[in-house]
C-alpha cells in the first residue's frame, strides 16, 4: 500500500474514533463551544485531506457533514439527539468507505445522494429528517402464495419478519447500483492499517532496554570465548546469535527514540514572552525537529537548551534601535538546528546578535581572579570566550529575572558532559554567536575504545576520540618535553599530553618506553593526548553507573563488563581535562603555536594535501579546495551513463580518476577526495592519502598536460600539482559554465509560504513543492503567518487554505493586502470546493487565483503563472 494512503487511513481512523466519543459527549452537552469547535476541526481536516488525495465520494460526505457542524459551531442550530444520530450515521458511512478504500486501495464506486440530501436539509434549518426505513422484502418473499392443492401440505411456519425474509444474499452497498440503502447501519471492520500502531508504557520499554543490555553483555562474553577457540561447533550458532542480538538491540533502541522537536515544543512560547519582556523583536527558527534521539538523552538536554535560547535572547540579540543603527534588520534571529552525524546528534544554537563582548569578559575575569594580565595576553579570543562556562561568571550589568546571577552556562556544560557530550562555542563581534552541542544517540549502549595502562584496561567513549597516534623514539612522531610537560608535535602543532599512569597513580613512571600510544581526545575546543601503553579495539559496551565510593573521582563516568567477564572503568575525558587544568596545560603549547602561526603567515605558506594516484611522482592539491576526505566501499559503486557514481549524502556523486584508463575495482575500500561547490559534488579517486603539509608554493616546472598545473618541491620531493578545475569539469561539464544558470535557478527557487491548519496536509504539500524547486515555509494558522510578516519575513507567493479555525482564508487575504510588506505578494487560495461564488469572493478578498486542493498539477501551474506575472510586472 502507498505510504501516503496508509498514513491517511491511520490518521483518519484515529480521528473517527475520537469523533465517536466526542459526539456522545456533545449529545449530553450540546452547548459546549470547545467541544463543537474540536469536532468541526476534525471533520474539516478529514474533508481537506480527502480533497487533496482525490477521493470525491468521501469528500462529498465529509463536506455535507462539515456544513451541519458549522451551523452547530456558529450557534445557528442546536445539536438535538436526532441530529447527532444523523451525524453518527454519516460517520458510519465514512467508515464503510474507508474500509473499502483499505481493501481495494481505491474508492468504491457509487454515490451517497440520499444521505447527503438529509444532511443538507438539516443544514438548511429543517428538523433532522428521520432515517429512511430499511427496504422491506417483497410481499411474495414474506408470505409466499400457496401452491395449487394437489395434496395436503404441512402447516406453514409463522410468517418471517422483514429482516428475516430478506434474500439470502443481499446486495452489498457497492452492488446496489451505486446507491446506499437508506438508513442502513454499516458494520465496518476495524482498520488493519490503523491497528499496526499501539501505545506501550514507557516503563516496559525501559525494562526491555535493560534486558537487551544484559543480552549484549552475554553476547560479548560468548564471542570472547569463541575467539579463544580455534575451531568450535558453536561458531556458526554464536555468530547467528550475535547478529540477532545486534538487530534486537537496534530495534529496541528505535522504540526509545523521540524527535528532538519534543524538547523544542516550549521554546517558541518562551521566546515570544522574552521578546515582550525585553522589548526586542526575535524570530525563532527551528530546523531538524524530526531528528530522533534517545528519550533519556532528550530529557537531560531540555533544560540546557532552554537556558541557551534564553541567553541568546537576553545577551545576544540587540535592541531594535541598536540593530538598525548597525545596519541589521530590527528583528533578531535565533536558529536551532539538529542533525545526525555518525553515531551522534549535533545541535546548533546560533543568533545574529552582537556576539560576546571580549573586553567585558576580560574585565570580569580579572575582577574575579580567574586570570591575570599576562594570562589574558597569551590567550586567543576563543580561549577567553571559554570563561563564560566558569561557575559564577556573568557579564550582565544587573541581576534580572532573566539573567545576571552567574548560574547558567557552567550548569549547561556540566549537564551535557554528564551524558558524554561536548559544547563548542564560536562568537564574532557584531555578527553573533553559535554553540554546537555534540551528544550520543543513547546512554545505555555506547561505542568505546579499549586501552591498557600499567596492566589495567579502561574504556574511552569514542565520541571524544579524534585519532590514535603511535609515537616512537626513532620515528617522525615522538613525545617531546617542554617546561617539564610532555607534548606531541602533531602536524606542526604542539599537543599537550596527559600520562594516564600518573594521573590515576597506577605506579611510578619507569624508563621511557620505545613505543607509546596516544589517544587524541577533544573536549569542547580543548584538544589533548592521553598516553597509554596499548590500544585494543572498539567495542559496544553497556554503561553501568559508578559505585558510590568512586563518585568523587571525576575521571570516571561509569563502568562496564567486557566479554571475558572483567569489570573495567569508563574514562571521562571531560573529567581528565578538568583534573589537568586545560588552560595551564596548554599555555606552553599555545605560545609555541602562536609563534609558529606568525612564522607561517610571514612566509605566505599554503596548506597542501599530498596523495598518490597512478604512476609517477606524488601529487598535491590545495587543501582549501577539498571538502572532505572519504573512504568508500567499492561494492557500493554504481554506474550511470557508463560512468561510476556512488550514493553520497542522499545524492549521486560522480567518481573521476586521474588516469582515464584506470578501472575502479569491485571490492575493498577506496580513498577519495571530495570536492563540493553548491549543488555539485565530485569524488576524485586516489591510491593513497599521504600527508597534509604547509609549504611556500612555488611552481618550478610548468607543464602543458591536461590535469596538471606544474611541478614543485613539496616536502622535499618533486611533486605534481594537479589542476582541480580540469577534473571538476570531467564530472560536470557545466561546473563553472553554469554559474549564471545556477543563479537563475536560485532566482527560480522562490520562497513559498503555506498556511493550513491541517498538519497532514502541510506534510503532503511540502515535498510536492520542494521537488518542484520551491523553498517552503509552513505555518498552522493565519495569525502565525502574520507574525512572520511582522518579523520582517518576505515570500514570493503565499498559499492559504480557506476553511481555517480562527481567522479564515478570506479574512487573512484581506489583512495581507492591507499590509505594506506583503500587499503586492500573490496569494493563491486552496479549497476543496471552488464555485463561481467562491471565486468572486476570493478575488474580492485579494486572492490572485483559486485552486482545488486535490488538483496538484493545477497548483504547480498556478504558482508558475503567478510568479511569471510578478516578474513581468517588475
Amino acid at each position: 500500500m502507498d505510504d501516503l494512503l496508509s498514513e491517511f487511513l491511520t490518521e483518519t481512523n484515529e480521528s473517527l474514533a475520537t469523533l465517536d466519543l466526542e459526539l456522545v459527549r456533545l449529545e449530553q452537552n450540546p452547548n459546549d463551544p470547545a467541544l463543537l469547535s474540536n469536532i468541526f476541526r476534525i471533520v474539516h481536516t478529514i474533508k481537506g485531506t480527502c480533497g487533496f488525495l482525490g477521493l470525491p465520494r468521501l469528500e462529498a460526505v465529509a463536506h455535507a457533514l462539515e456544513n451541519v457542524l458549522g451551523k452547530f459551531r456558529d450557534g445557528e442550530m442546536r445539536a438535538t439527539p436526532a441530529a447527532v444520530s444523523l451525524i453518527l450515521e454519516s460517520l458510519d458511512r465514512i467508515k464503510m468507505l474507508l474500509a473499502q478504500l483499505e481493501a481495494k486501495e481505491a474508492e468504491p464506486a457509487g454515490e451517497d445522494s440520499e444521505l447527503i440530501g438529509r444532511l443538507s436539509q438539516l443544514a438548511g434549518g429543517a428538523p433532522a429528517p428521520p432515517a429512511a426505513p430499511r427496504p422491506a422484502a417483497p410481499a411474495k418473499a414474506a408470505a409466499p402464495a400457496p401452491a395449487p392443492k394437489k395434496k395436503p401440505e404441512p402447516t406453514p411456519a409463522p410468517a418471517p419478519t422483514a429482516a428475516a425474509a430478506a434474500p439470502a444474499k443481499a446486495p452489498t452497498p457497492v452492488e446496489a447500483k451505486g446507491k446506499e440503502p437508506a438508513g442502513e447501519a454499516v458494520e465496518a471492520k476495524e482498520s488493519a492499517v490503523a491497528a499496526q500502531s499501539i501505545r506501550v508504557n514507557v516503563d516496559l520499554l525501559e525494562n526491555l532496554m535493560t534486558m537487551v543490555s544484559e543480552l549484549v553483555l552475554t553476547r560479548n562474553q560468548l564471542m570472547q570465548i569463541l575467539r579463544s577457540q580455534k575451531e568450535s561447533e558453536f561458531g556458526a550458532p554464536l555468530q547467528r546469535l550475535s547478529h540477532v542480538t545486534t538487530e534486537l538491540q537496534e530495534g529496541v533502541m528505535k522504540t526509545r527514540m523521540q524527535p528532538i522537536g519534543n524538547a523544542w515544543a516550549k521554546l517558541p512560547r518562551i521566546v515570544r514572552d522574552l521578546s515582550h519582556e525585553l522589548h526586542k523583536k526575535i524570530d525563532l527558527q527551528m530546523h531538524g525537529a524530526e531528528t530522533e534521539l534517545d528519550r533519556q538523552v532528550l530529557e537531560m538536554i531540555k533544560d540546557p537548551l532552554t537556558h541557551m535560547v534564553r541567553n541568546s535572547a537576553d545577551h545576544g540579540i540587540e535592541m531594535p534601535a541598536e540593530r538598525a543603527a548597525a545596519g541589521k534588520s530590527e528583528t533578531g534571529t535565533i536558529t536551532l538546528n539538529a542533525y545526525h552525524e555518525g553515531g551522534h546528534i549535533i545541535i546548533e544554537i546560533a543568533d545574529d546578535g552582537k556576539g560576546l563582548d571580549l573586553e567585558r569578559i576580560k574585565q570580569k575575569a580579572l575582577a574575579t581572579g580567574l586570570a591575570n594580565e599576562s594570562d589574558l595576553a597569551a590567550m586567543t579570543e576563543q580561549q577567553i570566550h571559554q570563561f563564560i562556562f566558569k561557575a559564577g561568571f556573568s557579564t550582565a550589568a544587573k541581576v534580572t529575572s532573566v539573567s545576571g546571577r552567574g548560574v547558567g552556562m557552567d550548569v549547561v556544560r556540566t549537564n551535557i558532559e554528564k551524558i558524554g557530550g561536548t559544547v563548542e562555542m564560536k562568537s564574532y563581534r557584531g555578527k553573533g554567536s553559535a554553540f554546537v552541542i555534540k551528544i550520543p544517540l543513547t546512554l545505555a549502549i555506547v561505542s568505546a575504545l579499549i586501552v591498557e595502562c600499567a596492566g589495567e584496561r579502561f574504556a574511552i567513549p569514542q565520541i571524544s576520540v579524534i585519532e590514535l597516534v603511535r609515537a616512537a623514539a626513532n620515528a617522525e612522531t615522538t613525545v617531546e618535553w617542554l617546561n617539564n610537560a610532555p607534548v606531541l608535535r602533531l602536524r606542526d602543532r604542539l599537543l599537550p599530553l596527559v600520562s594516564l599512569q600518573e594521573l590515576l597513580r597506577l605506579g611510578k613512571r619507569g624508563e621511557q618506553p620505545n613505543e607509546t600510544f596516544i589517544v587524541v581526545a577533544q573536549v569542547g575546543t580543548y584538544t589533548f593526548g592521553i598516553i597509554v601503553d596499548r590500544v585494543f579495539d572498539t567495542e559496544e559496551i553497556v554503561v553501568k553507573p559508578v559505585a558510590p565510593i568512586l563518585r568523587d573521582i571525576t575521571m570516571f563516568s561509569g563502568n562496564t563488563i567486557l566479554g571475558d567477564g572483567s569489570v573495567i572503568m569508563i574514562l571521562d575525558p571531560n573529567g581528565i581535562a578538568a583534573a589537568t587544568g586545560e588552560i595551564t596545560v596548554s599555555e606552553s603549547a599555545l605560545v609555541a603555536e602562536q609563534a609558529a602561526a606568525k612564522e607561517r603567515a610571514r612566509e605566505d605558506v599554503t596548506s597542501l594535501l599530498l596523495f598518490r594516484a597512478g604512476f609517477g611522482a606524488p601529487k598535491a592539491v590545495p587543501l582549501a579546495l577539498i571538502a572532505r576526505l572519504e573512504e568508500i566501499d567499492l561494492a557500493t559503486v554504481e554506474f550511470s551513463h557508463d560512468k561510476p557514481v556512488v550514493q553520497y549524502r542522499g545524492k549521486l556523486m560522480p567518481l573521476v580518476t586521474i588516469d582515464p584508463a584506470y578501472q575502479i575495482g569491485k571490492e575493498g575500500r577506496q580513498p577519495i577526495l571530495v570536492f563540493a561547490d553548491k549543488e555539485h559534488t565530485m569524488g576524485l579517486v586516489v591510491d593513497e592519502i599521504v600527508d597534509i603539509v604547509e609549504e611556500h608554493l612555488k611552481i618550478e616546472v610548468a607543464v602543458d598536460r591536461p590535469g596538471l598545473i606544474g611541478s614543485a618541491i613539496i616536502a622535499g620531493r618533486a611533486t605534481d600539482l594537479i589542476d582541480a578545475g580540469f577534473y571538476l569539469t570531467q564530472a560536470y561539464r557545466d561546473w563553472f559554465g553554469a554559474r549564471e544558470a545556477d543563479e537563475y535557478l536560485h532566482e527560480k527557487n522562490k520562497r513559498v509560504l503555506v498556511v493550513d491548519d491541517s498538519p497532514f496536509f502541510r506534510n503532503l504539500l511540502t515535498p510536492l513543492l520542494s521537488v518542484a524547486g520551491y523553498e517552503v515555509t509552513t505555518v498552522e494558522s493565519a495569525d502565525r503567518a502574520l507574525s512572520l510578516c511582522e518579523a520582517g519575513e518576505d515570500f514570493d507567493v503565499i498559499i492559504s487554505d480557506i476553511e481555517m479555525p480562527g481567522m479564515n482564508g478570506f479574512e487573512f487575504a484581506s489583512t495581507v493586502k492591507k499590509t505594506p510588506r506583503w500587499k503586492d505578494t500573490p496569494i493563491v487560495a486552496l479549497s476543496s470546493h471552488a464555485t463561481p461564488r467562491d471565486l468572486d469572493r476570493g478575488r474580492a478578498a485579494g486572492f490572485s487565483d483559486y485552486v482545488a486542493k486535490f488538483d496538484r498539477d493545477a497548483l504547480l501551474s498556478t504558482l508558475s503563472e503567478a510568479l511569471s506575472s510578478e516578474r513581468g510586472a517588475a
